[in-house]
């Protein structure tokens, strides 16, 4: 049951939220008034049994908790008529949700969780502070995915989201409708948020799963409200187009027995063909493409390549070449030393070059407990005959891996290179065996 009851909460916490949040004007307790029904849906549901529909059980124990807060606190002033004013919003629309009159009907953000995440990317937190705080409040990621997104200590992170909610509430920072102008100034982080809640959908921090589908689906619908809301974005436009591209592959990226297949081992043709086109689409729009522009730019060299061998790794490093210039980051460098490994005939390119460019990335403090690192380096060490080197870092990778599923493909990997290692080792035997016995002859 507890499982069942924490799926939920994971698919519905968010949306939660963000309703409670439109009622009471103020994130983090907004959070707090959420968990409030999360913990009688513990207490209760083991012992009642599941409700049929649990998700509206929880929106009505939640928005119960927001109606006796704001009683109290109006009772406790002495306000009886802001209590009537607040508790009308419950029978409102989204029209009458505390947005300027003047905004127009293009202009609303009428999505509870978009504009939930425009409140938590608020200019008096830092930009860090911002985006830790909406994957937290709007994805419910947990601390320990939220400081792999962002290279860090699980405690940094953790003090970064207490202090972004108590800035916040000091502020006096509300549900709040921004205007299109106070948007631009925000627009950065609400990126970033979108982008890392489909970067975990895409490829989950720990727990039984490879993918998260519904964080994938959450954030593409995010990034589509996002494009009709400002269409002339092109960074906008760019990470919708990235999405899209990234998201083609996800029936692909597991087999029929559910076991994780990596891109260059995928059936094409279980890619969607239809989010491709549209993400091609979408990137013609994008003109002077920014980090999500270009990003897309190396999504549509693998959504062309009809097969893995036909995939333009020269020109995908120009494009890491770029990104760099604008977005530079020890993962786009580890990215890019991949694509240089997978580059043939060409003098500087190839798994030689990328291992030089890899063992200098091994030296960079935040990547030293990333086990993608560590999986780089195996491949290109078994690409390049050096199979006792690459079981060492393979073996590193798994250390550092808490995804049960990518766990199981590291082991795999390891099982496979020992009994390479033990085949030539007997191998090797056997030829000094048969040297001594001619020389005996």
């Amino acid at each position: 049951m507890q499982e069942q009851i924490a799926a939920i909460w994971r698919i519905e916490a968010a949306r939660l939220v963000g309703a409670v949040a439109r009622v009471v004007r103020d994130i983090g307790l907004a959070e707090d008034l959420a968990q409030d029904a999360l913990v009688q849906a513990l207490e209760r549901w083991p012992r009642d049994g599941l409700p049929e529909q649990p998700a509206a059980w929880l929106m009505t124990v939640a928005k119960r908790r927001a109606i006796d807060h704001l009683r109290a606190q109006a009772l406790h002033a002495g306000k009886r008529e802001e209590l009537a004013r607040e508790l009308a919003t419950l029978g409102l629309d989204h029209e009458a949700d505390f947005a300027p009159a003047l905004l127009d009907a293009r202009e609303r953000i009428d999505d509870d969780q978009l504009r939930l995440i425009f409140t938590a990317c608020h200019p008096v937190l830092g930009p860090e502070a911002r985006a830790a705080l909406a994957l937290k409040v709007l994805a419910g990621l947990s601390t320990t995915e939220i400081a792999r997104a962002f290279l860090a200590q699980e405690s940094t992170i953790a003090q970064r989201i207490v202090r972004a909610k108590r800035t916040l509430a000091a502020a006096g920072v509300g549900f709040e409708q921004p205007l299109a102008a106070e948007r631009q100034a925000r627009l950065a982080s609400v990126l970033e948020v979108v982008y890392l809640i489909f970067n975990e959908g895409h490829a989950a921090t720990d727990g039984p799963d490879w993918l998260r589908p519904a964080l994938c689906d959450e954030a593409l619908r995010l990034a589509r409200q996002l494009a009709a809301l400002m269409p002339d974005e092109s960074e906008v436009l760019g990470l919708l187009a990235l999405l899209e591209l990234t998201a083609a592959r996800l029936p692909a990226r597991r087999d029929a027995k559910g076991r994780p297949v990596l891109l260059l081992e995928q059936d094409r043709t279980r890619w969607d063909r239809l989010l491709i086109h549209r993400g091609l689409e979408t990137l013609e729009r994008v003109h002077e493409p920014g980090a999500y522009g270009l990003q897309a730019r190396i999504a549509a060299c693998h959504a062309r390549a009809v097969r893995a061998e036909d995939t333009d790794w020269l020109r995908i490093v120009a494009l890491y070449d770029a990104l760099a210039q604008i977005a530079p980051s020890p993962v786009v460098a580890l990215n890019q030393a991949i694509a240089i490994s997978m580059v043939r005939d060409q003098p500087g390119y190839g798994p030689a070059a990328a291992l030089d460019l890899l063992d200098g990335l091994a030296q960079e403090k935040t990547l030293r407990a990333y086990p993608w690192l560590h999986g780089a380096r195996a491949d290109v060490l078994e690409r390049l005959g050096r199979f006792t080197d690459a079981r060492q870092a393979c073996e590193a990778a798994l250390a550092l891996t808490r995804n049960a599923a990518d766990r199981e493909l590291l082991a795999a990997r390891v099982e496979r290179l020992d009994a390479y290692l033990a085949s030539a080792s007997a191998a090797a035997s056997d030829n000094i065996f048969c040297i001594n016995a001619k020389k005996r002859s």
